[in-house]
């Protein structure tokens, strides 16, 4: 699949809904609950922080946005973690196990570099293995797992966190 990545726009933001609200709707990829409208995923990428990072990975012959990625600061109350992102990865469905995630990750890693970031963290769901098979080929590591961290639907979820160093 020849894929091309670059930032995300406004204009990218119904594609960008159609690409995770089924992923929302599985269930079993991320925690998040709730699908996503247009007109929040517009305001979304309107207010993203100007120290984030949120790309999308295009597949050349479609125009189809199968893929994005977004890094956002771990916390802005203290300057003390000004140098650490939070990463997170969405592929599309139908387009998983192709190298669409694979396309991301250097555009992410060189972008968070310029914006002064040392060190990417995230949690990835405990049932998510190809998730965290994808993050741990990208340089990523296990640093602990936070036991009941997710509820949905009633059911507890171990989340893995992950960091890399840049």
């Amino acid at each position: 699949m020849d894929l091309f990545v670059r930032e995300a726009q406004i204009d990218d933001a119904e594609a960008i809904v159609n690409l995770l609200n089924p992923i929302i709707e599985a269930g079993v990829y991320t925690a998040l609950t709730t699908p996503f409208s247009i007109e929040a995923e517009q305001e979304f990428i309107s207010n993203f922080p100007r120290q984030g990072i949120f790309l999308v990975a295009v597949w050349r012959e479609q125009q189809k946005i199968v893929g994005c990625q977004n890094v956002e600061p771990f916390a802005t109350y203290s300057p003390a973690f000004a140098h650490v992102g939070v990463i997170g990865t969405f592929v599309d469905l139908s387009h998983r196990r192709q190298g669409v995630a694979k396309s991301l990750f250097p555009a992410t890693f060189e972008a968070a570099r310029d914006k002064g970031y040392e060190k990417l963290f995230s949690f990835v769901r405990a049932d998510n293995a190809a998730a965290l098979a994808t993050y741990l080929s990208q340089g990523f590591y296990r640093i602990g797992t936070a036991r009941r961290h997710a509820k949905i639907n009633g059911i507890y979820i171990d989340e893995i966190m992950i960091e890399r160093f840049l």
